[in-house]
Order: C-alpha cells, then sequence, then structure tokens
C-alpha cells in the first residue's frame, strides 16, 4: 500500500492549512532525530508536509494521488491492472518528468548544492559533571578537508581552470528519456564536469581535481550548561569539505552524559543518598553533604527523622538548559545500624531499651 499523506499528519482530507501546519509542527517536535525521535518517521512527515503544505501539489495529489484504498500514487493507474509493461520504464524518471511537468522539480536546489561537502553525525560522552557549567572539549575527527596543494580548487598551482566544454558552464547537459508519454527532454549533471560547470586544465596531483582529501581535525565544542543525553549541536561549516572550493558541510554533535556512582538526574533534578546514624536521625544536627561540583556542605538533619525520608536542597541541581535557575538536589536519608557494637554501646542501648526506645 502507497503513503496517505493526510493519514501520515493525522488529519482529514478538507483539514485547513493551519491544521495541517499545527499538526506538522506537532509530529515534527515528536519525532525529530535530534530529540532522539525516529528519522525515518520524522522523513515521512515531511515529505508529506511539502505536499499539503503546497496548495498546487496538494491539488494535484488531491486529484491524481489517490488510489481506491486510500494510498497514495499508484503506477498500475498509468498501465492498467495486470499490464506487464512496466519492466520497459523506469518510473523514478516519470517522477522527474512529472517535477519539469508540473513546476516543482528540485533540480535548481541540487545545482545550487552539486558542490556542497557532507554532514557528519558523531557521538561524544561526557560526565554529569560538564553539565553544570560550561565546558570546552577538544576532539579530533577524520573527515575530508580541502587539499592544502591546491587550496580547493582542484587544479595544479599555476594551471586555469575553463569552462566545461560538454555543459558550457551550466553543470547540467540535455538527455532525451523515452516514456509512454513519449519523448522528454530532461536536464541531468554533467556527467564530465559532475555539475561544476568548470575543469580544471591541469588536475591537481594530490587530489586528483577533487579539491579535497581525506585528512584528520581538530574540533573546539562549547558545551553549555544543562544539556541532557541525546541533545545535539549544530558546528557550522565542520563536517566534510566541498568539491572544488564548494561549501563546506556541517558537524552534528549528538551528546551521551554517563551515569554517575553517587548522583542520579532525572531532568534537572539531582538525586541521592545520605547514610546518618541512628544518633542523628533521634538527636538531629548536621551531616557532612559533598555536591557534583566537588563542594562541601552541611546538612541540617531533623530531630526525629525517619529512615527513607527525602530532603530538598534549593538550586543544587542541574542549570536549566538555555534559561535561568537551576533544579534541585533531593537526598534520602538511611539511618544506618552498626553491624558490630563495643561493649560500652550495648549497655547504652540496653538502657534505652528499658526506657522504651
Amino acid at each position: 500500500m502507497t503513503k496517505n499523506y493526510y493519514e501520515v499528519l493525522g488529519v482529514e482530507r478538507g483539514a485547513t492549512q493551519e491544521e495541517i501546519k499545527k499538526a506538522f509542527h506537532t509530529l515534527a517536535h515528536k519525532h525529530h532525530p535530534h530529540k532522539g525521535g525516529d528519522e525515518k518517521k520524522f522523513k515521512e512527515i515531511n515529505e508529506a508536509y511539502q505536499i499539503l503544505s503546497d496548495k498546487e501539489r496538494r491539488a494535484q495529489y488531491d486529484q491524481f494521488g489517490q488510489t481506491s484504498d486510500g494510498g497514495g500514487f499508484d503506477p498500475s493507474w498509468f498501465w492498467g491492472k495486470g499490464s506487464n509493461s512496466q519492466s520497459e520504464f523506469d518510473f523514478n524518471d516519470l517522477g522527474d518528468i512529472f517535477g519539469d511537468m508540473f513546476g516543482f522539480s528540485q533540480r535548481g536546489q541540487r545545482k545550487k548544492d552539486v558542490r556542497r561537502g557532507s554532514d557528519i553525525r558523531i557521538e561524544i560522552e561526557i560526565p554529569l559533571e560538564d553539565t553544570i557549567k560550561e565546558t570546552k572539549r577538544v576532539f579530533s575527527i577524520k573527515k575530508i578537508i580541502s587539499c592544502s596543494r591546491c587550496q580547493g580548487i582542484g587544479a595544479e598551482p599555476g594551471a586555469s581552470v575553463s569552462e566545461c566544454f560538454s555543459c558550457r558552464g551550466s553543470g547540467y547537459v540535455q538527455q532525451i528519456k523515452r516514456t509512454i508519454l513519449g519523448s522528454f527532454t530532461q536536464s541531468v549533471i554533467c556527467p564530465e564536469c559532475k555539475g561544476d560547470g568548470l575543469r580544471p586544465e591541469k588536475p591537481c596531483n594530490v587530489c586528483k581535481g577533487e579539491g579535497r582529501i581525506k585528512g584528520d581535525e581538530d574540533i573546539e565544542l562549547v558545551i553549555p550548561a544543562g544539556i541532557d543525553t541525546n541533545q545535539s549541536m549544530k558546528v557550522f561549516e565542520k563536517g566534510n569539505a566541498g568539491r572544488r572550493a564548494g561549501k563546506t558541510g556541517d558537524l552534528y554533535v549528538r551528546v551521551i552524559v554517563k551515569p554517575h556512582p553517587v548522583f542520579e538526574r532525572r531532568g534537572d533534578d539531582l538525586f541521592s543518598t545520605k547514610n546518618i546514624s541512628f544518633s542523628q536521625a533521634a538527636l538531629g544536627g548536621e551531616a557532612d553533604l559533598q555536591l557534583l561540583d566537588k563542594t562541601d556542605i552541611l546538612l541540617k538533619v531533623p530531630a526525629g527523622i525517619d529512615s527513607g525520608k527525602v530532603l530538598r536542597i534549593s538550586g543544587k541541581g542541574i542549570p536549566h538548559f538555555g534559561g535561568y535557575g537551576r533544579g534541585d538536589l533531593y537526598v534520602e536519608l538511611k539511618v544506618k545500624t552498626p553491624a558490630r557494637l563495643s561493649k560500652k554501646q550495648k549497655e547504652l542501648l540496653e538502657k534505652l531499651k528499658e526506657e522504651g526506645m
């Protein structure tokens, strides 16, 4: 079954543009890969929105893109049920042709980005301590870097770069496609210059005319306070270098916060436990407590507190990401029963026992 874009967004066929936009924003926020969502589902949602948010494309989809089972475009509508002629034609070509016919071809976008380097996605682990203040991390990644010999142009130093003879500098050539609808002239990326529109007179000996090579680069990353697991940061133009001085891609860094042996993070709040003696629980007093940033404070223990009681320390949790203030620290008190007692301790406890304690 092919796709039903209305079902993908969870809206009725007669939904308004505002309802479609609202449904898209809700689903995109839920399934965004940067927030731990399903990347495949996110792409499907985006595809549906691109069609239904455009009046012309939506009208075309409503008129031609529905089959009796409620799915999307069905190739058998063109051939008739049971036809075996489909093997003679590539439906990917048909999609490109319709793009040209109805004015929504992305050819211009492909031409614009043809030399752009690809994005890089990596994952780094940080300790919980690094989330309480802004920190800097320097690490090395393997990537495609600009060729230092030709400065990314792709030509030997001193050699000229001329217009591609095949495409006359446009980056595209015309190609005739034979289809069931007849013959169509279609623009495709020039195989000679790979869409650049230019060709070096003498290709660089190091990068072979690509303008880029494999290498390593040190990246300095500023990690903001309050960041949490599965949040990502975008570092502009730190991805793979583009072909022949093309624009560099971006770097996406997904952060994983490692578990801490003492503190547990829940949102921006921290949780821990503190052992206290029976006398501290009965009489009250103060107990030493070390915070996540290694500073020591005195925890006030109320007299007569029960084991398992949780005390809240305001503002000693994780800073709010991108905002002001901090979460809280919750400390669960556990009364520790000694396994071994001295003779004097036993005598004292015996007296307390006689007093009904």
